[in-house]
């Protein structure tokens, strides 16, 4: 004989009661290896985030100045100056060191402001503007009539304290446009050095490279000079 088992009298849930099974709360134990597995991790963020360095990042301007401005002639033509791209190794911010073996080693926290090849384009666009040899010298989006041009690269900016020295150095062509058409008037090429201590730091790099570069503007302009002759 089977004998029924009493079934406890449901009842609709009333308002504002919960519905269903309440969730069963976790065994002690089982807490108690969580913190246990977690305790670990905590304290080893808590170790080691007050260890990180706050090393501040140095940056520097590349602007080589010349060192007096000539008033241009009354037939002085004018300048575009297309672009002064870096060469590969000279897109990055970083200043640049070559070491003995001749590889090279970029500093950390020691940048430029911006790329060198952009820097050097603005600070080459300045230098021509003050040479004498030209009655403006233009970016491109210019509205000028520029019968001249200049495309170049940046193919050397780096201190090399084993040799007591920076180095720079400028390659490109200047063009004659009339039109549609251009003629290479001369391929330009200059190099510009700039006395470096062995121990010199960082911000002394960066100003011996930017006088290096202001030697190879003195030269790209004496061949701008006599290409126009």
């Amino acid at each position: 004989m089977t004998v029924p088992f009493p079934m406890p009298a449901l009842r609709p849930a009333q308002p504002g009661e919960p519905s269903g099974r309440r969730p069963r709360p976790a065994p002690e134990g089982t807490m108690m290896r969580r913190l246990l597995i977690a305790a670990p991790l905590l304290l080893a963020a808590c170790s080691i985030l007050p260890d990180r360095p706050n090393i501040p990042v140095r940056r520097y301007n590349l602007a080589p100045e010349r060192p007096s401005r000539r008033a241009p002639g009354r037939n002085a033509p004018v300048l575009l100056v297309r672009g002064l791209r870096g060469v590969p190794g000279l897109q990055e911010v970083g200043l640049r060191r070559r070491l003995e073996d001749g590889s090279f080693a970029i500093a950390p926290f020691e940048e430029w402001l911006a790329p060198p090849g952009d820097l050097a384009e603005s600070a080459l666009r300045a230098w021509l503007a003050a040479s004498g040899l030209f009655a403006a010298v233009v970016a491109p989006g210019t509205r000028a009539d520029a019968g001249l041009v200049f495309e170049g690269q940046l193919t050397v900016l780096e201190a090399v304290p084993h040799e007591a020295e920076a180095q720079a150095a400028v390659a490109g062509v200047l063009l004659r446009e009339s039109g549609l058409s251009a003629r290479v008037l001369a391929p330009l090429e200059a190099r510009g050095s700039a006395p470096l201590g062995p121990d010199a730091d960082s911000p002394a790099q960066a100003a011996a490279m930017q006088a290096a570069l202001g030697a190879a503007f003195t030269g790209l302009e004496s061949l701008m000079a006599r290409a126009l002759r």
